[in-house]
């Protein structure tokens, strides 16, 4: 195969260019057109990143695209990627990769019958911080990870998103919209989950729009908006998740991870970079000793500050898996089981009973210096 994958990019929202501006820092990459259902979205974005502005059918019949990252919104994901490996080209799609089990099967079922691959965002567990903290696990620093906390709470999205009522239609809520990175880290650290239960709820049948340019706009809301589940592991860890927008504000942190010989306090796992902290049973709590992980540098200012950005790195780990001939990290196997988790603690809530997971998957190779490194041009 091809050195360098030909890239075309489906959906020129806001997130697409995070995707156009970070695809250049990795090898095997080169984004050579775009589409949009809004041609004018496509033709801003090609000038902007002098790319080739296409209708989505044409670039399906794109010879030079051998791989299509699929930016579309959430209930769009499925037909769109299914589309994509129907023309005969790889899929990496913007989480969560689709909406149900079934449609998720589908999807392996045509790649696998088309020699393919599926890939999916999130990527962040690839981070310096966050492959800093498996090592720590993978060594034996807190021993057998046995219990733990994760917290991802806000008041919501309608306060600066211009247009985030998808956020609270069925597809939406805070489990699949942020459960992503912390289920896919979840399994970075721990492994595959067997089974879950939950509670879900919602503070109100309705929210007002606070952002521009829809100020005042009052929007319904489908579905829930607070979700508390417990997570046991095959490993046998058991992991409590709260996803809520309906927090004002809290001093929980992002994800704690107990072991028979301490604790690790792992940062965002929405973000690439942070500090990880661990203690052992003296208790005393101090932050690991930082590492030359190239997905750990900071490379980006934003409102909140300096952070580390990386995202497209599980792309360019899936263009390498494609040439090296290996598994990619971001896989269809770990990213349709993240999808099983968090489908499963929904119906756990409607049903009010654990429920067994139907799939399952290996943990994702650690990502060490060098094999970082390695993506990187």
């Amino acid at each position: 195969m091809a050195k360098e994958l030909g890239v075309g990019i489906i959906g020129c929202g806001n997130i697409s260019t995070t995707y156009f501006s970070l695809a250049p820092l990795f090898k095997g990459l080169k984004v050579l057109a775009c589409a949009d259902i809004n041609m004018d979205a496509a033709r801003a974005r090609a000038e902007e990143y002098k790319v080739k502005a296409q209708t989505i059918d044409e670039l399906l019949a794109n010879d030079e695209l051998d791989v299509i990252v699929n930016l579309t919104i959430p209930d769009a994901h499925f037909p769109v990627s299914k589309r994509i490996l129907e023309a005969g080209k790889h899929v990496y799609s913007e989480k969560p990769l689709v909406l149900t089990l079934e449609q998720g099967e589908e999807l392996r079922r045509i790649a696998k019958e088309k020699g393919l691959a599926v890939g999916c965002a999130p990527d962040t567990f690839l981070g310096g911080a966050h492959q800093l903290a498996r090592k720590f696990i993978d060594d034996g620093g807190i021993g057998r990870v046995t219990s733990g906390s994760c917290h991802v709470m806000s008041p919501g999205m309608e306060m600066w998103h211009p247009n985030p009522d998808f956020f609270f239609l069925p597809g939406g809520g805070p489990i699949l919209d942020l459960g992503p990175y912390y289920v896919a880290n979840l399994i970075n650290l721990i492994g595959p989950v067997k089974r879950v239960g939950s509670m879900t709820s919602m503070a109100s049948p309705t929210r007002t729009i606070t952002s521009q340019p829809r100020n005042g706009e009052i929007i319904p809301v489908k579905t829930p908006t607070t979700i508390q589940a417990l997570l046991e592991f095959v490993s046998g860890a058991r992991i409590t998740l709260t996803a809520s927008w309906d927090v004002w504000s809290h001093r929980h942190a992002n994800m704690e991870l107990y072991g028979t010989e301490g604790s690790l306090y792992v940062p965002d796992p929405n973000f690439f970079g942070g500090t990880v902290e661990a203690s052992g049973r003296d208790k005393d709590i101090k932050p690991l000793e930082n590492w030359a992980h190239p997905f750990g540098i900071v490379n980006q200012e934003s409102p909140n500050g300096s952070r580390a950005n990386y995202r497209t790195a599980g792309l360019a780990d899936m263009a390498a898996s494609l040439i090296d001939g290996r598994d990619a990290r971001c896989s269809l196997d770990r990213t349709l089981h993240g999808v099983d988790v968090m489908t499963s603690i929904l119906k756990s809530g409607e049903e009010g009973r654990f429920i067994d997971l139907a799939t399952t998957c290996t943990q994702p190779a650690a990502l060490g210096i060098e094999e970082a490194q390695a993506l990187l041009k």
